[in-house]
């Protein structure tokens, strides 16, 4: 048997934790090991109950969720963090990418994508909803004029995240470089390189390159 992916809910409104439990407890393979209405223990909580992933909400009394962030960024993460939160602030959203949280949703789309959010997080990828990854693309768009948006000839079996790193791995940015523009740590740029690789059959990163240039992501 499987085990369960266990899930800790950490949110000032009582209410929403009621309604994601009922959610949560629609899939099989997740287990809800508590729930926290504020941030002062919770590094503890998920310690002792073993959970897999924490989903936090930002505004939290007595210890707020970017704080409980950089403890565990400190103490060393006990679980993989999925932010949920009202805030789309970029500025926000950069800080807690840059200390190790895993995934960031808004609460407008939380009920369509959480689970899909679980479990992308759990197999080491992270997650943005829809309204994130458009502001973290435009900040790369801006940057660097050169990032070109994918169009329908993209073939579907890379996502978005991985179309934006062979982009940029096309353009000669270093894995590091890559990290500081998407705000994820270089391990896992290191990660979604050898997924692309090995989706594309690529042997080298000059096939990377052709491949962004046949499909338009870079001019010639």
């Amino acid at each position: 048997m499987t085990d369960k992916i266990r899930i800790h809910l950490a949110d000032d409104h009582k209410v929403l934790i009621d309604g994601m439990i009922t959610l949560l407890h629609t899939v099989p393979s997740f287990e809800v090991v508590g729930f926290s209405l504020n941030g002062s223990s919770l590094f503890e909580e998920v310690t002792t109950n073993g959970a897999n992933i924490l989903i936090l909400d930002i505004s939290m009394p007595e210890k707020d969720g970017i704080e409980v962030v950089k403890e565990f960024a400190k103490k060393g993460f006990p679980c993989k963090v999925i932010i949920l939160s009202s805030y789309d602030d970029l500025k926000i959203i950069k800080e807690l990418m840059k200390l190790g949280t895993s995934g960031y949703l808004t609460k407008k789309c939380a009920g369509e994508n959480i689970i899909e959010a679980i479990h992308t997080v759990t197999n080491g990828e992270e997650y943005f909803c829809k309204s994130v990854r458009e502001k973290i693309f435009n900040t790369v768009t801006i940057d660097n004029p050169k990032f070109n948006k994918t169009g329908a000839t993209i073939i579907a079996i890379l996502t978005e995240r991985e179309l934006e790193i062979i982009t940029l791995i096309a353009l000669e940015f270093s894995g590091k470089e890559i990290s500081e523009k998407l705000y994820i740590t270089t391990n896992t740029v290191e990660t979604h390189r050898k997924n692309i690789m090995k989706k594309l059959k690529a042997k080298n990163t000059i096939s990377l390159v052709k491949f962004a240039i046949k499909n338009k992501l870079i001019s010639s």
